[in-house]
């Protein structure tokens, strides 16, 4: 089977379209054999708008939801990576040029998170604190943000916008994901599971979204004034950039930079042992 039957298999089996088009700029090609599976429509900043819109509309409705039942639609969510467990690795493979083990173990990690946002679904505590003023006390509580931006790198295409994803949702937050360009289809495939899951828990269906583009996409949530987190994933240079951006109006950042897994070799050090971490630091990530 060639490797776009292969892709097509996999959306067919996630009950996903696979939104190619003739007139389509963002080119989805596999690194395994240099081969183009399609071509995909790129966001524009009016269908960002729209897009940020409705998770803030999504958001409004969620934000009303108790923790715990919140914490039931990322419970679904769960579940159904472990249903497609398979699949999805593959198609990280297929598009990120991963090992299969690899593809599979970002999968896990999707898988894990969740697991830990479901338990902390039931855990998200304030503080009571002493007062000086007698029969006082003071309460801490924690609100929702609203929509949250993730923008991922093409090494992590999946697990960093469920370490995202996962939190926010239970917080009460809506998200907005903006995939490399060069890992796209992982991303319809996740946001596929995401709409199944809020389908089967009664979540707005504008609670996930994906935009689709480059660097002019990046910038149109970085911009946004109804977005109030961003979280981005890439190089130092691009955090440079964001961080002041997001800064001027007032809004917070969460920015993982610049990671290329670098090793120091002590003269001590037993090499067997450093030998294996590097190696798996450079086939991990690659």
């Amino acid at each position: 089977m060639s490797i776009s039957a292969q892709v097509a298999a996999i959306f067919d089996r996630l009950g996903a379209e696979l939104p190619f088009a003739d007139d389509g700029t963002v080119r989805c090609q596999t690194p395994i054999d240099g081969s183009v599976l399609g071509h995909l429509r790129a966001d524009d900043a009016s269908s960002v708008t729209q897009k940020v819109d409705s998770a803030q509309q999504a958001f409004v409705q969620w934000r009303q939801v108790p923790a715990p039942v919140r914490g039931q639609f990322v419970r679904e969510l769960g579940e159904l990576l472990r249903e497609h467990k398979a699949d999805l690795g593959a198609l990280v493979s297929i598009e990120a040029g991963k090992i299969a083990s690899e593809g599979l173990g970002e999968v896990q990690e999707m898988i894990d998170i969740c697991d830990l946002a479901v338990g902390l679904s039931r855990q998200l505590h304030g503080l009571t604190i002493a007062s000086e003023r007698p029969g006082h006390r003071m309460m801490e509580q924690w609100h929702p943000l609203g929509v949250v931006a993730v923008i991922s790198a093409f090494n992590f295409p999946v697990a960093v916008w469920s370490w995202n994803a996962a939190l926010a949702f239970v917080c009460g937050d809506a998200v907005v994901w903006k995939p490399s360009e060069k890992t796209v289809l992982t991303a319809l495939a996740c946001q596929s599971l995401a709409l199944e899951a809020a389908r089967r828990v009664g979540a707005p269906a504008g609670l996930s979204q994906v935009v689709v583009g480059g660097r002019e996409v990046g910038e149109a949530l970085v911009d946004h004034p109804m977005v109030p987190l961003v979280s981005a994933t890439g190089s130092t240079r691009m955090g440079r950039q964001v961080a002041p951006r997001v800064a001027a109006r007032l809004g917070r950042s969460l920015l993982e930079l610049g990671g290329n897994n670098a090793a120091i070799v002590a003269e001590s050090a037993d090499l067997e042992l450093a030998v294996r971490a590097i190696v798996f630091s450079a086939v991990g990530t690659a």
